[in-house]
């Protein structure tokens, strides 16, 4: 068909490591995905007005995450920790270019699940199965200078960082610079 591009699905994924599950999110999930980006700490790094309402936990598992599946532009994930089979985090993939085989990676993990490695664990093991199954070349990390929890996340999983996006952001109600981090399949040799 001339003048018309196939739109690709995103890729299922399922990644274990030794102490999460990395899955697609279900309806299931809702009441804990909503709890997970309502936190104050999560939500002052999210792109979001500060006016703005809460996340819908339901559509976030379903409808959003669908939709970003079908269209091709990325999917939702549950980190689910393993010792007590409890949802802790929420990972999405959004930004996904075919031509150029990248994508981004965004997460967000419970308060009191933060500071134990789980979120690096769960976007190395993503980042790498992507990659390795699924034939992506690229796979980004955007900081907001002064998230250190979150670039601590990037240095962790092993991604390197490549420069300051000026501009390019928006958290905390205003425009923000972004730090560009990157993981290359060339970096699994």
């Amino acid at each position: 068909m001339i003048g018309q591009v196939a739109v690709r699905r995103f890729p299922t994924l399922t990644v274990s490591t030794p102490r999460t599950e990395v899955r697609q999110l279900v309806a299931a999930d809702a009441a804990a995905a909503g709890d997970i980006l309502a936190d104050k700490l999560t939500r002052r790094w999210l792109p979001l007005a500060d006016d703005s309402g809460p996340i819908d936990g339901h559509a976030w598992c379903t409808d959003l995450a669908r939709q970003r599946r079908d269209s091709g532009d990325g999917d939702h994930y549950g980190v689910v920790r393993r010792e007590d089979a409890r949802l802790v985090g929420c990972l999405w993939t959004r930004r996904t270019d075919w031509g150029a085989r990248l994508t981004e990676i965004s997460y967000a993990i419970a308060p009191d699940a933060r500071g134990f490695g789980l979120a690096a664990e769960a976007v190395d093991a993503v980042a790498i199965a992507l990659i390795l199954e699924h034939g992506f070349q690229r796979v980004e990390l955007r900081v907001a200078p002064g998230n250190t929890a979150s670039r601590r996340v990037a240095e962790k999983a092993g991604f390197s960082y490549e420069g300051l996006l000026r501009n390019a952001g928006y958290a905390r109600g205003a425009r923000v610079d972004l730090e560009l981090w990157s993981f290359v399949a060339a970096d699994l040799r």
